[in-house]
């Protein structure tokens, strides 16, 4: 009896050793979030179910391409966890989708890993692109075109849209792709790189005809119809289109219950002891939170981490990819990239503005010492598609 005593008595000092650690691991994550100002994330605002269906509708439809051959989802897949899983994406000419879609005849991969579009119609999140080319500023929208915006696009989410239609290499086409798959004329590809108004006007016709209304196709014209009532077919624009793919971005790839964000609405049953160790490294010790911070866990800045580039490069330093210095003129900007937000970030590899890195423990590890990891870049990690194909 004396023994099951002594045992018992044992058995309660561990239990309550271990409840007390749990209490002081809580007690101090819960102190250091608070000084780290990190906050609950406030749910997206629900779109109308209408525009939310033709957004959805647009998203997957190959007739937004130059030649019919590529949607927004290729490169942005819900079965890829809204990305491709491809360090460089492969736009107009490839065939097949994420890690076995193969580049077209003749072409070259697209500069730059495709994002996911987790929380991007969250109000914090400000800047699109890895050069923040898309941003929301105090008046309004700022773009690298310097062109004037259709107007009433509902946030730089579906301005972004906007130039993946513009681009040749990600949708539009080159200027000798004169034909689409179907045999049909690739209109979109013989207008002028800078008459963006001419592009989105030609992409919306594709749609509900030009002018709106005549001609199109049936389908859409409907459910442009239902999305927007109370607007007149002949007033649609371009804008209508973009807001519609973004509200379903928005409404799909928005969460806020993940176990970090139950934690922080008070559960501290949502997190395991090994996930809180982890949490109070990366508010303390390691300084992740000082670019990864707020509840987006991006400062929506930009940092030169000499992050190895294997892409063909961008605009006219191409092969070097300036990043935020192409969009600023500013030698002091150039290969800073906007910091990603770390949302579902063990999903969503390659890592890196280029895809750089295969694996995520190698992305972290870089952080330690970039100058040496850039230094020890090994490409063997890649698919051996893109150091085949000459963009290493």
């Amino acid at each position: 009896m004396r023994l099951l005593i002594i045992v018992g008595s044992f058995l309660l000092i561990i239990v309550a050793c271990r409840r007390d650690s749990g209490d002081i691991i809580d007690k101090t994550l819960r102190h250091t979030l608070k000084s780290a100002k990190v906050e609950v994330l406030k749910p997206a605002k629900p779109h109308d179910s209408k525009v939310v269906e033709l957004g959805q509708k647009l998203m997957f439809d190959k007739i937004l391409s130059g030649k019919k051959d590529i949607s927004c989802a290729t490169c942005h897949h819900p079965v890829l966890h809204a990305g491709d899983a491809i360090s460089l994406s492969i736009g107009v000419g490839g065939k097949g989708l994420g890690p076995t879609r193969v580049l077209g005849e003749g072409r070259v991969f697209n500069p730059r890993n495709a994002t996911e579009v987790f929380s991007r119609g969250l109000p914090g999140f400000v800047a699109l692109n890895w050069d923040g080319s898309v941003s929301s500023i105090d008046d309004g929208l700022d773009t690298f075109a310097g062109v004037r915006l259709p107007p009433d696009l509902d946030g730089p989410l579906a301005a972004q849209h906007l130039f993946e239609l513009a681009s040749r290499q990600s949708m539009r086409g080159r200027e000798d792709d004169t034909r689409a798959i179907d045999g049909t004329p690739n209109e979109l590809a013989k207008i002028p790189d800078d008459d963006f108004k001419a592009i989105w006007h030609a992409n919306l016709a594709r749609l509900v005809g030009d002018p709106p209304g005549e001609g199109g196709i049936p389908e859409y014209i409907e459910l442009f119809k239902a999305a927007y009532p109370d607007v007149p077919l002949e007033q649609l624009g371009i804008q209508h289109a973009v807001n519609a793919i973004a509200a379903w971005e928005i409404d799909t790839w928005t969460h806020t219950k993940s176990p970090f964000d139950r934690y922080l609405a008070g559960d501290n049953n949502s997190m395991s002891k090994a996930q809180k160790r982890g949490a109070l490294l990366f508010y303390g010790k390691a300084r992740c939170y000082e670019c990864h911070s707020g509840g987006l866990l991006s400062d929506m800045g930009y940092h030169n981490i000499a992050a190895p580039q294997i892409g063909p490069g961008v605009g006219k330093k191409a092969p070097l990819d300036l990043g935020r210095g192409r969009i600023t003129d500013k030698p002091q900007d150039n290969f800073k990239f906007r910091t990603p937000p770390l949302r579902n970030v063990a999903l969503t590899g390659p890592w890196m503005h280029s895809g750089a890195y295969t694996t995520l423990e190698a992305a972290v590890r870089h952080h330690l010492d970039p100058k040496k990891s850039l230094e020890k870049y090994d490409a063997n990690q890649l698919d051996p598609k893109i150091t085949r194909n000459g963009a290493q």
